[in-house]
C-alpha cells in the first residue's frame, strides 16, 4: 500500500487559501500538491505539499526531448454532494497507455489513485458549487534526468495539481462555437503520437490556433495527414456531427485521442435512444450535408469544455457552413444528462463517478 508523506507547510497553505469569486479555466490554483518520484527502476514515495515552484537543471530532458505526458480529469460538489471524481480509472489506464508510447515508466495504480484522490479530499473546500463548475486535476509526469544525451530517461517526476475553474469558454462564444477547418498542417501521423496525452501534440497545433483566431474562429478542426479529407479531432477535443437524426463521430485509432468524455457520450445517447456510428467522415461529405440540411447540429466534446455546440465551419476562402441548431438541440441534452451523472444529481447505472472523503489538516 502506498505510503503519503504530508508537508508540515501544507496546513498554513490550505487555511491561507481563499476561493475567489471569478474563476476562469486553469487559472487559479488550489493551494495542494501531489509528487513522487521514479529512479533507480522504482518509484519513491508520495507526497503532498504547498502549490509552488519546482526545481530542475537546465538538462533535465523534458526541456529538450519532450518526454512528457498529462491527463485531465474532474471533481464536483454541487447540491451539498460530493465531491465525485469522474470515471478516474479511465484516466489511469489512458495515462499509462500515453507512458507506454512515450517510453515512460508506468505509474502503479496505487500512486496515481491515491495522488488524486488525497488531493481532493484536501481540496473538498475548494471544488466550486456551482452547477458546471469543478475542481480540474492535471495530473502529468516528466522526464527529470539531467544530460543532453539523445535517450529514453531513467529518471521521471509524476505530480497532481488542481484549479477550481468555471467554464472553458467565454461567454462570448454563447451560442456556438465558430470552427476554421485546417487544410494545410496537420497536427499527427499515422504512428506518431497523436494518441497519448503529450505536450507535443498541442504544440504542434498552436501555429494554427493563431491562425484560427486571426480568421476569426474560436476552435481549429484537424484532417488527416495523408489525404487532408478525413475528419480526425479538434484543438484538444473529440467531435460529433447529426446526420438525419444519428449521431456520428470518427473512429478513434493512433492519431486520435481516445477521449473519455467522448466514450461516455455515446453510452449516454445509446442509453437514450439514438443512433450512433462510428465511421470516417469526408470532409467535403459533411460540407454537403450541413448544405442539405441533412446535418443539422455538431458538437466539440472533452474534460474541460463537457459539450460545446457549433454554430458553423469556415474556411480560409471565406465560406462558411452554418449549423441549423447552433445552440446544439441533441447536444445539449447529452451535456446535461453528463452533468447530472457527474454532479451526483442523478441514479449513476454504470459506475461512473467516485466518491471522495473530505479531510482536514
Amino acid at each position: 500500500m502506498t505510503q503519503l508523506n504530508i508537508d508540515p507547510a501544507l496546513a498554513s497553505a490550505i487555511k491561507n487559501f481563499q476561493l475567489p469569486e471569478t474563476l476562469g479555466f486553469g487559472n487559479v490554483m488550489a493551494p495542494v500538491m501531489a509528487s513522487c518520484e521514479y529512479e533507480n527502476g522504482k518509484w519513491g514515495e508520495l507526497t503532498l505539499l504547498p502549490y509552488g515552484p519546482i526545481t530542475m537543471y537546465p538538462t533535465s530532458k523534458v526541456l529538450h526531448y519532450a518526454q512528457e505526458i498529462f491527463e485531465g480529469m474532474k471533481a464536483y460538489r454541487v447540491n451539498g454532494k460530493g465531491p465525485f471524481i469522474f470515471r478516474p480509472e479511465e484516466n489511469y489506464l489512458r495515462f499509462n497507455r500515453s507512458a507506454e508510447r512515450m517510453a515512460m515508466p508506468h505509474v502503479p495504480h496505487s500512486i496515481f489513485m491515491k495522488s488524486v484522490f488525497e488531493l481532493t479530499s484536501y481540496c473538498a473546500n475548494f471544488v466550486p458549487r456551482r452547477s458546471g463548475e469543478s475542481l480540474y486535476l492535471r495530473p502529468f509526469m516528466f522526464a527529470s534526468e539531467e544530460s543532453l544525451g539523445i535517450k529514453p530517461a531513467e529518471k521521471f517526476r509524476f505530480m497532481v495539481i488542481a484549479s477550481p475553474s468555471g467554464s472553458y469558454f467565454s461567454d462570448t462564444t454563447v451560442g456556438g462555437i465558430s470552427v476554421y477547418i485546417e487544410r494545410e498542417n496537420a497536427r499527427a501521423f499515422p504512428g506518431g503520437t497523436g494518441y497519448a496525452k503529450t505536450g507535443g501534440n498541442y504544440a504542434a497545433g498552436l501555429s494554427a490556433a493563431i491562425k484560427t483566431k486571426n480568421l476569426g474562429f474560436v476552435q481549429t478542426l484537424w484532417l488527416d495527414a495523408r489525404e487532408k479529407r478525413y475528419v480526425e479531432e479538434m484543438s484538444g477535443m473529440n467531435i460529433f456531427v447529426v446526420i438525419n437524426n444519428e449521431l456520428v463521430t470518427p473512429m478513434t485509432g493512433n492519431t486520435i485521442l481516445d477521449g473519455i468524455t467522448r466514450k461516455s457520450i455515446i453510452t449516454l445517447a445509446r442509453d437514450m435512444g439514438y443512433t450512433v456510428v462510428e465511421r470516417n467522415i469526408d470532409i467535403n461529405e459533411l460540407l454537403s450535408e450541413i448544405k442539405a440540411g441533412r446535418c443539422t447540429e455538431a458538437f466539440a466534446c472533452g474534460t474541460a469544455a463537457i459539450i460545446s455546440p457549433i454554430n458553423y465551419f469556415g474556411e480560409a476562402t471565406g465560406e462558411r457552413y452554418p449549423l441549423h441548431h447552433p445552440d446544439g438541440k441533441i447536444a445539449m441534452l447529452l451535456r446535461e444528462g453528463l452533468l447530472a451523472i457527474q454532479e451526483g444529481r442523478v441514479d449513476d447505472k454504470h459506475k461512473w463517478i467516485a466518491a471522495v472523503e473530505p479531510k482536514t489538516l
